[in-house]
């Protein structure tokens, strides 16, 4: 049992809840200053809500906003939302589901699950809101402009594939948590799954093996992919420099380089 952040927070979502008689704060964590499952008069609902500042937290929340009617059903459905210069939150209501984060342990059978997700998320379009919206995390990590062009693409991108935002439950299978939603190639999502699924205990070869269940990554010019594994390898020593102590980078920066050693390229 949590409870929320105010009472200035309470009076914000008032019109859309009424009166909050439970709020369950996830175990798993989100990116957001508050999250929670919240029962009221008018239902229940997932919050999602980020302190109304400028800065990139605040742009992903308006981008989350902005992409969710496009990724239907993929996602859970926004429901409602409350922002203004003196709201001094952003918050987003969605249909609050039931669900678990897949498995993407060796011999787990959510795997397939996994790749049909990612199948669904490649038959979306890029819709008109998205167009400026280009992936450049990794352009700082490419070694020319060659290499760069290879990482541009049309697709909408999820870009933040784990365990925790492929989600199932009795009512169907979900992608969550669209956060940072861009335009690129659209084998970067098939990609950071197979990452993903090394750190989880795959060899490289079991990984993109299911990665080749993805039609996003059998259409994907090879070169790109090794392009794409060197930069991801390149991005996370820098982030493993930076936060030397955190142990779930260790073990994404010893899948990186256990993929692009398994591609035959090095940083």
């Amino acid at each position: 049992m949590g409870d929320l952040p105010d009472g200035h927070f309470r009076h914000l979502i008032l019109p859309y809840t009424g009166k909050v008689t439970h709020v369950r704060v996830p175990a798993r964590g989100f990116s957001s200053d508050f999250s929670a499952v919240i029962d009221s008069e008018k239902g229940r609902f997932f919050v999602k809500a980020m302190f109304n500042r400028p800065g990139g937290r605040k742009a992903s929340i308006l981008r989350e906003r902005a992409i969710n009617p496009h990724v239907q059903p993929l996602s859970p459905r926004l429901l409602w939302s409350v922002d203004g210069d003196d709201a001094g939150w952003i918050i987003l209501g969605f249909e609050a589901i039931e669900e678990r984060g897949l498995d993407f342990e060796p011999g787990s059978p959510d795997l397939p699950l996994a790749v049909d997700l990612l199948n669904r998320a490649a038959r979306l379009e890029l819709p008109d809101v998205a167009r400026d919206w280009r992936e450049d995390r990794w352009d700082a990590y490419v070694s020319s402009k060659g290499e760069l062009g290879l990482l541009r693409g049309d697709a909408l991108l999820h870009t933040d594939i784990n365990p925790a935002n492929l989600t199932v439950g009795e009512a169907g299978s979900w992608i969550i948590d669209w956060s940072w939603p861009t335009r690129g190639p659209g084998f970067i999502d098939p990609a950071c799954f197979v990452v993903q699924l090394i750190a989880a205990g795959h060899s490289p070869e079991s990984a993109e093996s299911w990665a080749a269940g993805c039609t996003a990554w059998t259409s994907a010019d090879p070169r790109a992919i090794d392009v794409f594994a060197v930069a991801d390898l390149r991005m996370h020593r820098r982030f493993i420099e930076r936060n030397p102590s955190e142990s779930w980078l260790a073990a994404m920066l010893a899948a990186t380089e256990a993929w692009a050693s398994h591609r035959g390229v090095s940083a």
